[in-house]
């Protein structure tokens, strides 16, 4: 029974070193999960293995050998393999893991969040709650590395000891910025706020005259000269002042200083008549026609001349009218001079002289005006006075509307008047007649141009019953051809 005893309490520590070997073997392939063994029921020791043998003498019981040391496992060949494609043989397979694929860690009780489901977003924080902005956020907070040198006149220690590459700042080297790069626009400065906003601080001091308002002060220093102009003058006109007295003690004319007297008056004689001096003759035929209505066939002209300056001329003007059997109705002629009194506008007096068939001539004394209107309508009005006391006047007018460059139509008119009843003439007083014509010309060349038109006539009053008294019409109305020419 001792012996018995004695040989199990020897051969429990190799059962325990063979266990723990094996359990090592078991867990030591890499990256294959150990299984936490079964927790099993603590069993109490037989009462054979908590009783210790009787002590016996030294000499007579045997030394029990000392259990062998736990022995490191060796390195598994498979260690991260997957042997999944391996087949095992029977022998080989290992026992069926009652706990494959179970998570047999302990997990860890979650607490139940009391807020689980509920809306937060309307929760406001308390002020102190809320986390303050950081003014720096985004930036890149790192130091700034100092500039490299590898300049030699740098008095620094490291420098001194003959260093090539090292961090230092040269004299006179601006601090890096901290903030260079980076977008500052959203940090915005607090407004100073004014303390007098909306405040009435009072009349606002009046400005001091300027002394010189309204003074022209180009001629001070770096300005154009004080020239006066007809600004400065009263009425809007510069005043002449007179030459000076030394202008009068040469003679009129400084180049008869220089050349011969005699030549220099002819020279400006012949200036004088060039430009503006000038004698000039012309010759306008108004209507040389022919003209055909009810009646009989009949013919008229009506030209006039000039001849002489620009301000002064005499002029001469004949019209008349017949039949193209030879008859003569009527002819008259005038001589007059005239005088130019504003552009455009002559006033001219003379004389006319009549003709008539049945010898009965009539002298006028003739006062008129002639020249062109505004809009470039010629016009002419004159008066006549007889040598037999009757007065009569005219008025004529014409315009010409260019169509084209050569085709121009030309509307007239003539109205003719009298003072008084001149039976001798078959004339009665107040407005006599009115003729009226509308021609169309074609410039063959300025100075000559054929024309056809038409014509209305028309006797009024007193006049109209001396006609209707001789056995003609009141009015007629005639179709006209004629040339219209000046040289």
């Amino acid at each position: 029974m001792s012996r018995a005893l004695f040989a199990a309490v020897a051969v429990l520590p190799l059962v325990l070193a063979a266990g723990s070997a094996v359990a090592q073997s078991h867990g030591g392939h890499a990256g294959h999960g150990a299984h936490a063994a079964p927790a099993r029921p603590a069993q109490a020791r037989p009462p054979q293995a908590r009783l210790r043998p009787a002590p016996k003498p030294r000499a007579a019981a045997p030394r029990p050998r000392p259990a062998a040391p736990a022995q490191t496992p060796a390195a598994d060949p498979h260690a991260g393999h997957d042997m999944g494609a391996m087949q095992m043989t029977p022998a080989q397979a290992p026992a069926a893991d009652p706990h494959a694929g179970h998570d047999m860690g302990v997990a860890p009780v979650a607490v139940a969040d009391p807020h689980a489901g509920h809306d937060m977003s309307a929760m406001q924080m308390a002020p102190t709650q809320m986390p303050a902005a950081d003014p720096h956020a985004g930036h890149n907070m790192a130091p700034a590395a100092a500039p490299q040198t590898t300049d030699k006149t740098c008095t620094c220690p490291k420098c001194a000891e003959g260093a090539t590459t090292h961090d230092c700042v040269m004299p006179g080297a601006s601090p890096v910025d901290p903030h260079a790069g980076h977008d500052m626009s959203s940090m915005s400065a607090a407004p100073v706020v004014d303390l007098h906003a909306g405040h009435n601080m009072g009349v606002a001091p009046v400005a001091a005259a300027d002394p010189h308002a309204g003074h022209n002060m180009s001629a001070m220093a770096g300005g154009a000269p004080n020239i006066p102009t007809s600004v400065d003058a009263v009425g809007g006109r510069m005043v002449e002042t007179p030459p000076p007295a030394a202008a009068r003690a040469a003679p009129a004319h400084a180049a008869d200083l220089l050349f011969d007297p005699a030549v220099m008056a002819a020279s400006r004689k012949q200036l004088l008549a060039e430009n503006g001096d000038v004698r000039i003759t012309a010759v306008l035929i108004d209507s040389i026609e022919a003209s055909f209505g009810d009646g009989e066939k009949g013919y008229g002209w009506n030209a006039q001349g000039y001849t002489g300056g620009d301000i002064n001329r005499f002029w001469w003007k004949t019209e008349g009218e017949g039949a193209l059997d030879g008859k003569l109705h009527d002819a008259e002629v005038q001589a007059l001079y005239s005088r130019a009194v504003a552009p455009f506008w002559d006033v001219q007096a003379g004389v006319r002289q009549d003709f008539r068939p049945d010898g009965d001539d009539t002298t006028h004394l003739t006062v008129g005006v002639q020249g062109v209107a505004p809009y470039w309508f010629e016009m002419s009005a004159a008066a006549f006075l007889s040598t037999e006391g009757d007065l009569t006047a005219r008025v004529e007018a014409e315009y010409d509307q260019r169509l084209t460059q050569k085709w121009i139509l030309q509307p007239a008119i003539e109205i003719a008047l009298s003072a008084s009843d001149i039976p001798e003439l078959e004339i009665g007083s107040g407005l006599t007649s009115v003729t009226a014509g509308l021609r169309l010309r074609y410039e063959i060349r300025k100075e000559f141009a054929p024309y056809v038109g038409v014509e209305w006539s028309r006797s009024f009053g007193d006049t109209a019953d001396y006609a209707k008294a001789r056995g003609d019409d009141v009015d007629a109305t005639r179709f006209v051809v004629g040339i219209k020419a000046w040289f």
